[in-house]
């Protein structure tokens, strides 16, 4: 893992890193974090590791809870370059919503490709973030994730036994998701945006019932799944304080 580039403000040091060809950003407290819980955060399709979004919650993670949080990018997204077969799946799916049509189909085959590929880029992730001594081997990890984020991190979860918690936010649920959450077994999250028009809330709900932890919460929110409203990076914030604080290894 190699920092490129380190910035601090607001009680916050963001460093970027290349792993290989894989581009990220870890975010950590002014004050240092040994020891603390590192949650790694999937971002949504079509944006990159320093969406706001994802920005604001790895912010509030830093300063409310002194966790460390790292994004990357997904392959072809952020500072990493699209290839040809991804191409035309965006342009699918561009004309799909222009023409008024259903997302599913196409969303459904281009993020179970992406996150089939970014699986062991996170394991291999995760593997370098342990060599850095103010993570550690023993650090708690959780994962949250938006969208593809929630694609990735459900297939993640289920063969990564180094994250002990998870909180997934809307996704297009489709049968390979309803399997990895069966195998999923640590405490579990669902976030659902109720009144959404692209991503129907109501498989989400079918995917919280296929979950196989015994410890797992759903909640929904009014609005779409880009601007759920109420207080999900709160509920967020709660539930890994809740599952990692105090915990190790």
């Amino acid at each position: 893992m190699n920092i490129i580039s380190e910035t601090s403000s607001d009680g916050v040091v963001e460093r970027d890193f290349v792993l290989d060809d894989v581009t990220g950003v870890l975010f950590s407290p002014e004050s240092g974090s040994t020891g603390a819980p590192l949650i790694l955060s999937g971002h949504s399709g079509g944006v990159h590791k320093r969406a706001p979004g994802l920005v604001a919650n790895a912010h509030q993670l830093v300063t409310e809870l002194g966790y460390t949080v790292a994004a990357i990018d997904a392959p072809g997204h952020g500072d990493r370059p699209r290839d040809e077969r991804d191409q035309r799946w965006v342009a699918q799916m561009q004309a799909a919503r222009a023409a008024g049509e259903s997302l599913a189909p196409v969303i459904t085959e281009f993020n179970l490709s992406l996150a089939e590929r970014a699986v062991p880029e996170w394991q291999a992730t995760i593997d370098a973030l342990q060599q850095l001594p103010e993570i550690g081997a023993d650090a708690p990890i959780g994962f949250g994730g938006m969208t593809l984020g929630v694609v990735t991190g459900l297939l993640l979860v289920a063969a990564e036994p180094r994250i002990t918690a998870a909180s997934f936010g809307p996704v297009f649920v489709f049968d390979e998701l309803l399997d990895a959450a069966k195998r999923i077994t640590v405490p579990v999250e669902f976030l659902i945006a109720w009144d959404d028009e692209e991503i129907d809330p109501r498989p989400g709900l079918a995917l919280f019932d296929a979950c196989g932890s015994l410890d797992k919460s759903v909640h929904v929110y009014p609005g779409r799944h880009n601007r759920m409203r109420g207080v999900p990076a709160d509920s967020r914030s709660r539930f890994f304080a809740r599952h990692l604080n105090g915990v190790t290894g």
